[in-house]
């Protein structure tokens, strides 16, 4: 039986921000984060150091801001980025791997046992920094499945604590997502990232938790690149009375009618 005890890791101030004209100012973004933090948010991915100066001053009052969740870092598979990340005291190291043959190929120009390789140094740059070390697959749901298989397999071997599993294009259906999760070994905790390309981004984390995935990626309002992420608010009520974030919905709801306006302000600039 699937452990109800479940945990958000919101990505809002990342990959919720990659919405088309979406820019918080850095009194924007704390504000997202207090309010997630007050909620009880288990994990905040809260930006990526490697962009600059003005991410990091953001990054780091975040951190100061947020009291109990573990504040994320997200690098590319690059020692520059972890050296940014580290630098803005993230809890969190969170390194990207491309999964698919096409993004190994196309996007990095390199091989998988290069891939392989440079996740191993970067890997060793986080430990020696005793910082927690989470690895994300992306564009898993279009890779090879024994590639994958190495990829996790490595991911452990890494000391990593955290496998993120993303669906990077928004191609999966909930019985797809769960022949592929239950498949994923134990050994490790799962994550789930879902896009919202059908409109299945809740129905498959949904589905991915219920598959043995310990952590779900959300979003305020869903926000977040092409169609958008999984909604933090849909998946807390489609799941209610059956899995436990530590979320109450009411105040979620009540916290989200001060956020929205941030949020739409944004968008209405973009429009």
């Amino acid at each position: 039986m699937t452990n109800r005890q479940k945990y958000i890791v919101d990505t809002t101030l990342r990959d919720g921000e990659q919405s088309p004209g979406m820019a918080f100012s850095i009194r924007e973004k704390v504000t997202i984060a207090k309010s997630l933090d007050a909620l009880g948010v288990s994990r905040i991915e809260a930006g990526t150091p490697a962009m600059g100066r003005e991410e990091c001053r953001a990054f780091e009052k975040i951190k100061l801001a947020c009291q109990k969740a573990q504040i994320i870092g997200w690098n590319r598979m690059n020692l520059s980025d972890i050296s940014q990340s580290i630098g803005c005291g993230a809890d969190i190291i969170h390194v990207c791997v491309p999964a698919s043959d096409l993004l190994i190929r196309e996007k990095l120009r390199t091989t998988r046992s290069q891939v392989l390789e440079k996740l191993s140094a970067c890997a060793a740059a986080i430990h020696t920094e005793k910082r927690e070390l989470t690895i994300g697959l992306e564009d898993a749901s279009r890779a090879d499945w024994d590639f994958v298989v190495l990829l996790i397999e490595t991911a452990r071997d890494l000391g990593a604590t955290t496998l993120r599993f993303s669906d990077t294009v928004g191609i999966m259906s909930p019985s797809l997502c769960k022949a592929t999760i239950s498949r994923i070994p134990d050994n490790i905790d799962i994550e789930v990232h879902m896009h919202n390309d059908l409109g299945m981004a809740v129905a498959n984390s949904i589905q991915g938790l219920r598959s043995g995935a310990k952590y779900a990626d959300s979003t305020l309002f869903g926000i977040g690149e092409r169609a958008g992420n999984c909604n933090l608010e849909h998946l807390l009520i489609a799941t209610q009375g059956q899995l436990d974030f530590g979320i109450n919905l009411d105040e979620l709801q009540w916290r989200q009618a001060d956020l929205k306006s941030i949020i739409y302000k944004n968008k209405l600039a973009y429009a």
